[in-house]
């Protein structure tokens, strides 16, 4: 199954990384959050990609063209030059690179990779910069068991905010936590059907308009998580998921994670 991921924001709200780099490139640890995603997807058997790039795109693909094996995987060093490596990392892994526009919205990204799911009746896509532990064989499942043309992942907020509710005059009748409200956003790591082209016209955002035409036809399924997920849209949460990653506690490293493949067998 194709794996398409959105790379080409400005990544406004990183702006003292995303001034020099895209922000799907910022590290966490050794390598980009990108490669982090991508990772996930491959533990899973998905490795076919397809990276829809604009901002800085020429980043991107130098990186991969460039890729040093030998950043994440153990090896020995002989005769001062000689590697040999114990393990692999991209090898086995087919990624396609477009170029869907510098200022494009996601919609329009989507609509320009259209033609390289040619022959593909289902497919995953994502953000490339959300992080997660969840069973992705699992999830896929549940899509094809209710057989609807989308499907995205629902989540927590992960920020810290209070939510107000007022009268008419300003008078405050409630003031609560976000997280002690029932409220569910979108996490992204969808899955459609070949169909969600039928749903977007030129220039429309993909959540917006051709989600709501999903709506309006029970096409459109939210899977609720509330295992670990973890964004990096601002400063601040790059700096939470580096911690974590510092602290050895990296969750979204299935890849390593024995007991969580075990716990699902």
């Amino acid at each position: 199954m194709k794996v398409v991921l959105f790379c080409g924001g400005l990544g406004t709200r990183m702006r003292d990384y995303s001034e020099s780099i895209p922000k799907p490139m910022v590290n966490i640890g050794y390598r980009p959050i990108l490669w982090h995603v991508m990772k996930y997807y491959a533990h899973y058997g998905h490795k076919d990609f397809i990276l829809c790039l604009g901002y800085k795109a020429d980043l991107i693909k130098s990186y991969f063209l460039n890729y040093n094996e030998w950043l994440s995987n153990n090896f020995t060093l002989s005769s001062g030059s000689k590697i040999q490596l114990f393990n692999h990392d991209i090898q086995d892994w087919n990624i396609t690179f477009v170029d869907t526009g510098l200022t494009a919205n996601i919609g329009q990204r989507f609509k320009a990779i259209e033609e390289y799911l040619d022959g593909e009746e289902v497919f995953l896509a994502n953000y490339s910069d959300g992080l997660t532990n969840l069973h992705l064989p699992t999830y896929i499942d549940n899509f094809y068991r209710r057989d609807k043309i989308g499907s995205f992942l629902c989540v927590r907020p992960s920020q810290s905010f209070h939510l107000v509710d007022i009268d008419d005059n300003g008078l405050v009748q409630d003031l609560q936590d976000v997280k002690q409200r029932d409220i569910w956003i979108n996490g992204g790591y969808f899955i459609f059907k070949k169909d969600i082209f039928k749903y977007i016209n030129y220039g429309e955002e993909l959540v917006l308009e051709p989600f709501q035409r999903l709506i309006n036809q029970q096409e459109l399924i939210a899977y609720k998580y509330t295992g670990f997920f973890g964004v990096m849209d601002t400063f601040k949460e790059k700096q939470q998921l580096d911690d974590m990653y510092a602290q050895g506690v990296r969750p979204w490293e299935v890849w390593r994670d024995k007991n969580l493949e075990a716990s699902h067998v």
